[in-house]
């Protein structure tokens, strides 16, 4: 029971290490190409070098660090194009997954929670300009719609995947819509993204599997956009993990 206590304890404090790294570096506390001083990070976050180690570990899993040939972990940054292809794959992914719920049905509640989910956004949309309180309300049930969407895929190897795909901020489905509250053509994007939200449940409801998936395929390209207006912009400072990302030129 002892040993079983000291295993869960050490978990838990190594998900608060990285829970609290990830912060850092997505704060830009710590710099694209900086390596962990490990000693130096035990200081910092109060814990003991082991939980820390599996913390990098799983940031290097995830995306966040890069092993260094002298050993250790060092920020990893991130092109313009890393960000294009892993938005891309969770593209591919959440298309699949959309793909799977129509093939594989759903149930009359399934679908009515999904509904309800567009409604809860169509009502934020089509409410005006939209302000910073209506994006703080857009932004979970963006989350949810596409969480909703993978759990109807019903495929644990499949949500797994997806997750990994999401790890990375600005890969996750509101990776950008923070970003889009001072972007001018922003309300323009969002019904566009309202739309596609409309457009999958139907094609889902209807058994329409190649259709539900270019639709989230279509729908993922959106972050594209988003990207490329940001770094045009001042937008980019409102995407999680803007310091990682290297600018061209």
């Amino acid at each position: 029971m002892t040993a079983e206590r000291d295993g869960e304890r050490t978990q838990s404090q190594a998900l608060k290490a990285q829970l609290a790294l990830r912060e850092l570096i997505l704060a830009g506390a710590l710099a694209p190409g900086e390596r962990i001083a490990e000693l130096a990070m035990v200081d910092r976050l109060g814990l003991s070098r082991t939980p820390l180690r599996a913390a990098l570990l799983r940031l290097e899993q995830e995306g966040l660090l890069e092993e260094i040939p002298s050993g250790g972990y060092a920020v990893r940054a991130f092109s313009e194009a890393d960000i294009f292809d892993a938005i891309e794959i969770r593209g591919t992914l959440e298309g699949l997954a959309a793909r799977l719920a129509a093939e594989r049905g759903v149930s009359a509640p399934q679908l009515g929670e999904l509904k309800d989910c567009v409604a809860a956004l169509e009502e934020i949309v089509e409410s005006g300009e939209m302000s910073a309180d209506d994006f703080a309300r857009y932004v979970p049930l963006n989350a949810r719609f596409h969480a909703l969407l993978v759990d109807l895929a019903q495929s644990a190897p499949l949500r797994r995947e997806i997750e990994r795909a999401t790890s990375l901020p600005f890969a996750s489905p509101s990776g950008f819509v923070e970003a889009q509250a001072i972007l001018p053509e922003s309300r323009r994007i969002l019904i566009i993204a309202q739309e596609h939200h409309r457009l999958v449940v139907d094609a889902v409801q209807n058994r329409e599997g190649a259709r539900a998936e270019a639709i989230m395929r279509e729908h993922a390209r959106l972050a594209h956009r988003n990207l490329q207006l940001a770094l045009r912009g001042a937008g980019l400072s409102k995407v999680p993990g803007a310091a990682l990302i290297r600018r061209r030129g």
